[in-house]
């Protein structure tokens, strides 16, 4: 059925597609973003989503998320990373620090998730060490395992 609602972490996998688009092919956000919508069968309030986490991290990424990235990816530039890397780094960074209601354990798992789907076998890896490092500063009085985070490690 087209139109229904898809799940948080299908808007994120579309806004990643969008932000793919923007960042390889050169293409304007507003064009991208409705380009892929065309295709994504979404219901509004998803399709919503999709255009403010596109819009609010293409936004912020010169000014803030990029130089925060650099910042944690040591021996990285942003131009050097795997493109899905970067654009991952860069989406699940803005919901971190604009969409606090989003629990920062299920925002890193999806960027986890997505970066083994679409990008190399060692990009989980890569996009949770630099997220984990950037949420230990961001929540420093939370317990941290230091290299691994999923959702299946929860304690009772």
């Amino acid at each position: 059925m087209n139109g229904k609602s898809t799940g948080r972490r299908a808007v994120r996998e579309w806004a990643l597609r969008t932000l793919y688009q923007i960042d390889l092919g050169g293409k304007p956000p507003e064009e991208a973003v409705e380009e892929v919508l065309s295709v994504a069968a979404l219901d509004p309030g998803d399709a919503d989503t999709v255009r403010e986490l596109v819009y609010g991290t293409t936004r912020l990424q010169p000014t803030e998320l990029d130089p925060l990235i650099q910042q944690y990816a040591r021996g990285w530039t942003i131009d050097r990373m795997a493109v899905i890397d970067r654009n991952l780094l860069r989406l699940a960074l803005y919901e971190l620090r604009y969409h606090p209601e989003q629990p920062y354990k299920v925002v890193i798992n999806d960027a986890i998730e997505l970066a083994k789907k679409y990008s190399t076998a060692e990009s989980g890896r890569f996009v949770n060490g630099i997220l984990g490092a950037i949420v230990r500063q961001m929540y420093p009085e939370e317990s941290l395992p230091p290299e691994k985070e999923d959702s299946s490690a929860q304690s009772e």
